[in-house]
């Protein structure tokens, strides 16, 4: 088996950064004071951290010591790898699985110091079959129907004795609705549920939980989305600026400049066709690099243009907006410069495509997605730049 630190990475090294087709800049200073602002929120709850998917295409091990810096104690991640890693990162904390026990891996987890949230009766059997008395978490669904007991075996482990449990937690469904009938619901299943386990603390409230009317913080609050720049109350009336920083800056490097006739079309399928004299620049990015295709801009109407529903990706060249042309390439995207004066592009020039108007919320949107997956989908070809501390 090849070994993983023998193995190289896609992602440039520090000396070639400057080679690189595009420039990934994570502010951890920012990160970190996005999480002061969750804990404040918070109340007199504890205030977590959301770590999973490579903290949210961060970085798993800069973002978890930026954190753990700052003061976060409690990290949540997906997969048991990400909980060692974070736990290397943060040998004090408390690190939770969410995604439960994987059959066999008890022993392991438990040996780490490392704790599942278990989400059935038989992951939380084995749990303490193999695991004796070592602390874990309890999930209970409360409406999200995928993981985590149900009342009636929420009833039963109490009756069983469910052994020492760190943590209850559930989940909100549309948290980020604030006047979503479902939040009032799960709260009060919630607090109903997590009375059968009393003395232990309980956690519900995610990004945008923290923010809803009811201050559903309990013991536990869990943070991820807002951490890293999302907006956790997108849908408050009256709206209200986002009260995150910006966490992620992408941008990309224009390797060539070329003038298009009227009619020439750009890209495959010939999607996109110039409606008079136009410029393009041509970005050393594309969607291997974690630029949705969706975020494809056409126009000729043939049956091979691919016209989303959305109103398409775009890129800031010299502080101007300007529209993508045509279809993403696995590599190259083409834009429509032709409203940025001539002087102020050129080849090896960078151009923003997130960062500043283009926020991540705002690209989600124009690509046609949810701001999750455009953090998540950040490529590992990109140099990637830290700056600020805890």
């Amino acid at each position: 088996m090849l070994d993983p630190a023998k193995a190289g990475h896609v992602a440039p090294d520090p000396a070639n950064a400057d080679l690189a087709g595009a420039v990934l800049t994570i502010d951890l200073g920012a990160l970190c004071d996005n999480w002061r602002a969750m804990r404040a929120a918070s109340g007199a709850a504890e205030c977590s951290a959301v770590v999973k998917a490579n903290a949210y295409g961060t970085g798993q091990g800069p973002a978890v010591t930026a954190l753990r810096a700052a003061g976060c104690r409690t990290f949540f991640v997906a997969h048991p790898h990400e909980a060692f890693l974070a736990k290397a990162a943060a040998p004090d904390a408390t690190i939770y699985v969410l995604n439960g026990l994987p059959p066999g891996a008890a022993r392991r987890l438990a040996a780490a110091g490392v704790q599942p949230v278990l989400g059935s009766l038989h992951e939380l059997a084995e749990w303490r079959r193999e695991a004796g008395d070592a602390p874990a978490a309890l999930h209970i669904d409360t409406g999200m129907e995928r993981l985590g007991l149900t009342a009636r075996e929420a009833g039963e482990a109490a009756a069983q004795g469910a052994g020492p449990l760190s943590l209850v937690m559930s989940h909100f469904v549309a948290s980020e609705e604030p006047d979503n009938p479902l939040n009032d619901r799960q709260i009060t299943r919630f607090t109903e549920l997590s009375a059968l386990f009393p003395g232990t603390r309980r956690s519900l409230a995610n990004s945008s939980g923290i923010w809803l009317p009811q201050a559903p913080h309990f013991d536990l609050t869990r943070p991820g989305y807002g951490l890293y720049g999302g907006n956790p109350a997108p849908h408050v009336r009256p709206a209200r600026p986002n009260p995150m920083r910006p966490v992620v800056r992408l941008e990309a490097r224009i390797l060539q400049l070329r003038d298009i006739a009227p009619d020439d079309t750009v890209g495959y399928n010939a999607s996109w066709r110039a409606n008079g004299e136009r410029r393009v620049a041509t970005l050393s990015v594309g969607y291997a690099d974690g630029i949705f295709r969706s975020a494809s801009v056409g126009n000729t109407g043939s049956p091979q243009t691919h016209t989303p529903p959305h109103m398409g990706g775009a890129a800031l060249v010299a502080g101007v907006l300007c529209p993508f042309a045509g279809k993403i390439s696995m590599d190259l995207l083409a834009v429509d410069v032709t409203g940025v004066p001539r002087d102020a592009a050129r080849a090896g020039d960078m151009v923003t495509l997130i960062g500043d108007a283009l926020n991540v919320d705002a690209v989600a949107a124009r690509w046609g997605t949810i701001g999750y997956e455009v953090l998540t989908s950040l490529g590992q070809r990109h140099a990637r730049h830290y700056v600020g501390t805890a």
